[in-house]
């Protein structure tokens, strides 16, 4: 009895391990974009200025950047997933810029401490710097991009 024990103590305890490893290894849409954009961000594009960035993409469809410069100067760019409209890239595989197109003027742009005053704006597009990024990174991104706005769009 003790040996049936033991067996379905180890039973249990793989099942539960194997359980938590399938979980942990499948991420959300939303997840899978924040980690790629943090990846390949390229922080040197606005020179030595930057101090940090974070990308921030909620499971309720808000894509968001966030820009602190070493002067205090702050930006923060945002947009609902479901007004996106268009994915393109401009650069090569080295180096280039993400350009994120909404229907409208659906970007919210924020600039706080900035020596011409805090601003708040709309764009129609924001525009990510990218690094060392392939193709086939940038066409998931898109499927990924394309993917959210479908699924907040049956909500």
């Amino acid at each position: 009895m003790q040996k049936f024990t033991l067996s379905l103590k180890k039973s249990v305890f793989f099942s539960i391990c194997l359980v938590f490893l399938i979980c942990v290894g499948f991420q959300g849409t939303e997840e899978s974009i924040q980690n790629t954009l943090t990846k390949y961000y390229d922080s040197t594009s606005d020179g030595n200025a930057l101090k940090r960035y974070e990308f921030n993409v909620t499971n309720t469809g808000f894509c968001k950047c966030k820009k602190v410069y070493t002067n205090g100067k702050t930006e923060f760019f945002s947009f609902n997933l479901s007004r996106f409209k268009s994915i393109e890239y401009y650069g090569n595989d080295r180096r280039g810029e993400l350009h994120l197109y909404t229907n409208g003027d659906d970007v919210i742009v924020q600039t706080h401490n900035d020596r011409k005053g805090d601003i708040d704006s709309m764009a129609t597009k924001m525009v990510i710097p990218l690094k060392e990024v392939d193709q086939y990174i940038l066409n998931n991104l898109a499927d990924q991009f394309k993917q959210v706005n479908i699924a907040l769009a049956k909500k």
